[in-house]
């Protein structure tokens, strides 16, 4: 949440906690500054699920709390610095009877970084629900750490030293991360063909915070691993050079819908990803998160610049 504190110092590190991640300082009404910012390793820009949630966070803060998040859609205009905070500005667009919208702008040296739409709704309890069905998977605890998975893939026999050091850097920021992943099934196929993947994800050691701030948590876990199913999908390796290879992968947009306003994501969440259509150096990355008892909470979808490395390669 907000502080009235100066802004720390950025150390390129994910936060262990994920309050601190989320944390903005209020510097006026509507006015909002990101406390610290986390670059990934391998990435040119802040991460993006900590950009939506810092901005979630300022927006919730201008709302009444009778008004509870239930979508929204951002774009993504310049990458983030980690060395420079954010300034978050908070716009009220619409106050109705039953919805609110906002718009939060994102401006670093100057410039738009990254823009927000977020609709807020009074709930509706009493109207009818429907659901599609988890799919049928193993429990967290019959799943192994994904950043075990990257240990075990780095001592692949012959595995090239510059792959295993990924892989091991890798490893090690998801075990310091304040997200808990666990790879549920590599990839599934469904009985229409369609490929899913699926993890368990849960914030680490999180009290029982209120649904407006555990929406904002929910964002930052949902950027996690989405659009990296557009590149798998298309077998594009991020580690070799021409066709065939990963030329670059970069966020346009992001949308979440919330269907549930009593979710803990201090407990495990199940992360069902697909890719419905890629063409034209843009790919599309849908989810469905669901709690372990099988509720289907929030829907994603996330389009990127997903490109071929199409440069031919040099023979020596």
């Amino acid at each position: 949440m907000s502080s009235s504190s100066a802004p720390i110092t950025n150390n390129q590190v994910e936060h262990e906690h994920i309050r601190s991640s989320l944390q903005v300082e209020k510097l006026e009404a509507n006015l909002f500054r990101s406390k610290m910012l986390w670059l990934p390793g391998g990435s040119k820009g802040v991460f993006g699920g900590q950009v939506i949630s810092q901005a979630l966070v300022s927006a919730t803060q201008c709302v009444d709390k009778t008004y509870g998040l239930h979508s929204m859609h951002c774009y993504f205009l310049l990458g983030a610095s980690p060395d420079t905070p954010v300034v978050y500005h908070v716009e009220v667009l619409r106050r109705g009877k039953s919805y609110l919208t906002c718009m939060v702008k994102a401006i670093q040296h100057g410039n738009n970084i990254f823009i927000l739409l977020c609709s807020f709704h009074k709930s509706e309890p009493w109207q009818i629900t429907r659901q599609w069905q988890m799919p049928i998977v193993p429990t967290p605890e019959q799943c192994a750490d994904v950043e075990d998975v990257h240990l075990r893939n780095s001592e692949t026999p012959g595995l090239n030293p510059t792959i295993k050091q990924i892989l091991q850097r890798v490893a090690e920021e998801r075990r310091k991360s304040p997200v808990a992943m666990k790879q549920c099934l590599d990839h599934e196929i469904t009985a229409d063909g369609h490929v899913r993947y699926m993890y368990w994800m849960k914030a680490r050691d999180i009290r029982k915070y209120p649904a407006h701030y555990q929406k904002c948590i929910l964002a930052y876990i949902s950027d996690l691993y989405l659009i990296a199913t557009v590149p798998k999908m298309l077998n594009l390796d991020l580690h070799a050079k021409g066709p065939g290879a990963l030329g670059m992968t970069s966020t346009l947009d992001h949308v979440i819908q919330f269907y549930d306003n009593d979710f803990d994501c201090g407990d495990w969440m199940l992360y069902v990803m697909e890719n419905p259509v890629d063409g034209l150096g843009r790919g599309l990355a849908r989810g469905q998160i669901f709690t372990r008892e099988g509720k289907l909470i929030a829907i994603t979808t996330q389009e990127g610049v997903v490109r071929e490395d199409v440069r031919p390669t040099t023979r020596l």
